[in-house]
């Protein structure tokens, strides 16, 4: 077997661990909100840490990662995102818990970035598309590790001792996977004879492209997280039990696109796939919109989920290929401004919903939709 092909489940074993570590804290936030008596407000200006942290983190990794590697990134960081998170669970304060969410946040960002560099390497050795297929990996860990937590929070066990026991687990999962990942490519030169510094890459015109089309399916998904649920419950009066299916069906295509998405590409190139998808997106959510049912605000939704699925994956791995940058540099730049869309969606949404109503203001997603529908017809985004 080609030391490619022993990496690929490597890869995978980390976008699992990475997004089952982070999916696994989520069912605790009423407790720790609980436990330091925060008010809405305050709960969302420190859960805000995690998502800056990943960003702030990600220029520093593009640094990182020409002169370490991704091999050695994801080791390194590895040990950071595992451990740090028990940060949380004894913060004693709001400024404490922001500050602990920021530097676990920080290390998770890093963290992505590098395997997502290495997906890259790894991609290209074997010559077929793998994005899709790990970024459906990370779906599925950030599910189970949900439930995980979840259960955990039932048996009324705190956040630290549960990240005491995973983090350590998923350190050593980690790294006995990282060993099989291979080497990154030697680094790309421009015509000057030096890779391009991380600033000099971000203004780039074609990473400027995938970085704003990875922004708006991430704003569009952060909006979807938080506000589909309230939209429901508040303004088609949904009950409890079917108010969160619409975020439900979401993930559940959003998956489902992910795990197939890889030999969808094969047989389509990307600048034609993705515009279909995100069109189907922009109709199927617009026009449930203006049904205004519960059962269709779901399925308006879960075709969201169709369109966003493929993006993000695809502008990484066209941004790993890109020629005279180093992919980790230019994957960095790229998930910084995906993040940036993220961590804006559910604010952005927010304020346009106190000015025009929550109906109206998700007609922001569908518009996205037809942003990424624009801008994925360029053919940087096929694999060559």
């Amino acid at each position: 077997m080609r030391p490619a092909q022993r990496a690929r489940p490597a890869v995978l074993a980390v976008f699992l661990l990475h997004a089952l570590l982070f999916g696994s804290w989520t069912a605790h936030i009423p407790q720790v909100k609980a436990g330091l008596g925060l008010s809405d407000a305050e709960l969302g200006l420190a859960l805000l840490g995690a998502p800056l942290g990943s960003v702030l983190a990600m220029a520093l990794t593009g640094w990182l990662l020409p002169r370490l590697g991704s091999r050695r990134t994801v080791q390194v960081t590895l040990v950071g995102y595992a451990l740090t998170g028990l940060l949380i669970g004894v913060a004693p304060s709001l400024p404490w818990l922001f500050g602990a969410l920021l530097v676990w946040g920080g290390f998770q960002g890093a963290v992505d970035v590098a395997m997502n560099t290495q997906a890259v390497t790894v991609e290209r050795a074997l010559g077929t598309p793998i994005m899709a297929g790990l970024h459906g990996g990370w779906s599925l860990g950030g599910f189970c590790g949900a439930l995980l937590g979840t259960a955990v929070a039932a048996t009324g066990t705190e956040l630290t001792p549960q990240l005491a026991v995973l983090g350590p687990v998923v350190l050593v999962l980690g790294g006995l996977a990282s060993r099989r990942m291979i080497p990154d490519p030697p680094e790309p030169t421009t015509e000057a004879g030096h890779d391009l510094p991380s600033g000099r890459v971000l203004v780039r015109p074609v990473v400027l492209l995938l970085g704003g089309i990875a922004l708006a399916s991430m704003l569009a998904e952060g909006a979807s997280a938080d506000w589909s649920a309230v939209h429901l419950r508040d303004d088609l009066a949904a009950g409890p039990g079917v108010a969160g299916l619409a975020y439900a069906a979401y993930s559940a295509t959003m998956l489902t696109l992910r795990l197939t998405g890889d030999r969808l590409l094969t047989r389509l190139p990307a600048h034609r796939l993705l515009p279909v998808l995100a069109l189907v997106a922009a109709v199927g959510f617009g026009s449930m919109l203006f049904v205004a049912h519960p059962a269709a605000t779901i399925v308006g939704f879960g075709l969201l989920g169709v369109g966003l699925a493929l993006v993000v994956p695809t502008a990484f791995s066209a941004a790993g290929r890109l020629p005279g940058v180093h992919p980790g540099r230019a994957i960095a730049a790229v998930s910084a401004l995906g993040w940036v869309g993220f961590v804006a969606g559910p604010p952005v949404i927010g304020h346009l919903a106190a000015w025009v109503g929550l109906p109206v203001a998700l007609g922001l997603l569908p518009l996205l939709a037809l942003v990424i529908a624009l801008g994925a017809r360029n053919r940087v985004l096929d694999r060559s």
